[in-house]
């Protein structure tokens, strides 16, 4: 993959500097080169890119990531058309500009999209620059939008053949279990307790209420807040669906720290347990009353959401002891404590049913 240089000479991995500048100069209204690129966050997931053009505009860039690319994954696709459809409703999405796919200009497909300023809350640095009046409207504006997410009837914003509808926990339980049994170290499975939970979410699953566009990774630092904690824009669909609305709501849950927690380091950092931020039943009260859903099997869902991220964990352990600093494993017992830990906190949810 080729590389273009910024306007201080840096190289943007994943950028074809003339291909990209010449399509964008072409397709995005506007647009007026040259172009100054910038990744903004990278890793496993796609990519995301600040473009800014000769007249100080930016614009967003999303990419997959520039190697070990599944075939189904990373569908630039199936985002960009999400987001459009998500356009006209009040969701607050970015605008989309333009889909690119053909991969000579790239190397890969890509779309285009509005800028959204604001703040994304991933630390509790960030969280810090936020008055306590906009912490508090952070959680209360989060909720409300899944709400509204949620609310958006598939079928009218042309979704209603952009996946399945029915049975969406049990093909995740399905797909997640998988991943989990193929990986292994040295032939050891993952910790027992993984199993054990999928046995009994597989057993438990709750009816499903209704069919909603499932964002698959709802949380705060996957938002941009303005200054008073108002939700500018959801990011971040790749891995987007039908199914479920509350398995988006539980894994919310999971996310959202309180001070009390013991284990928020398991998830990284946890900025909610800062002053001013909502408590989870506080929240849930909100989803329930701006949704009309019953919320009362959110442990299952809490539950469901520990034990994929429990699912997730296991790949990135298996991934890393088998090609990280040139087979030295030190350090990798942490993650299998970890993977037992996000186990155990979903067994104690389901348990709670």
């Amino acid at each position: 993959m080729g590389a273009a240089p910024t306007s201080a000479g840096v190289e943007v991995e994943g950028i074809e500097r003339e291909g990209v500048t010449t399509w964008m100069a072409a397709n995005v209204a506007g647009a007026a080169p040259p172009f100054v690129f910038e990744l903004i966050a990278g890793g496993r997931s796609n990519l995301t890119y600040r473009v800014t053009d000769a007249n100080g505009r930016s614009f967003a860039l999303r990419r997959p990531p520039v190697s070990h690319v599944l075939p189904t994954a990373h569908d630039m696709r199936r985002e960009h058309t999400v987001i459009s459809a998500l356009g006209p409703t009040g969701v607050p999405v970015p605008e989309t500009l333009g889909l690119c796919t053909d991969e000579s200009v790239n190397g890969a497909p890509f779309y285009v999209m509005s800028f959204v300023e604001g703040h994304i809350v991933r630390d509790e640095r960030t969280a810090k620059g936020l008055t306590l009046s906009a912490r508090a409207r952070a959680g209360e504006s989060l909720v409300d939008t899944l709400a509204q997410l949620h609310a958006v009837d598939v079928d009218a914003v042309g979704l209603g053949d952009f996946a399945r509808r029915d049975g969406y926990i049990a093909r995740q339980l399905k797909r997640w279990h998988g991943q989990f049994a193929q990986s292994t170290l040295d032939g050891q499975p993952g910790p027992a307790i993984v199993d054990r939970v999928h046995e009994l979410l597989a057993a438990r699953i709750p009816e499903q209420q209704g069919v909603a566009i499932v964002h698959g990774d709802y949380r705060l630092d996957n938002t941009v807040l303005d200054d008073e904690g108002e939700v500018r824009a959801i990011l971040d669909w790749e891995i987007c669906t039908l199914g479920d609305p509350l398995a988006d709501l539980g894994l919310l849950m999971v996310y959202w720290a309180e001070p009390e927690d013991g284990d928020a380091a398991l998830l990284g950092v946890a900025p909610t347990t800062l002053p001013g931020f909502a408590r989870r039943a506080d929240l849930l009260e909100r989803y329930a009353a701006a949704s009309g859903r019953d919320v009362s099997h959110v442990s299952y869902y809490r539950a469901f959401g520990f034990w994929k991220l429990a699912c997730i964990l296991q790949g990135v352990h298996v991934r890393y002891a088998s090609g990280a600093a040139a087979g030295d494993r030190s350090g990798t017992g942490q993650f299998e404590a970890h993977v037992g830990r996000l186990g155990e906190l979903a067994l104690e949810e389901v348990e709670s049913l």
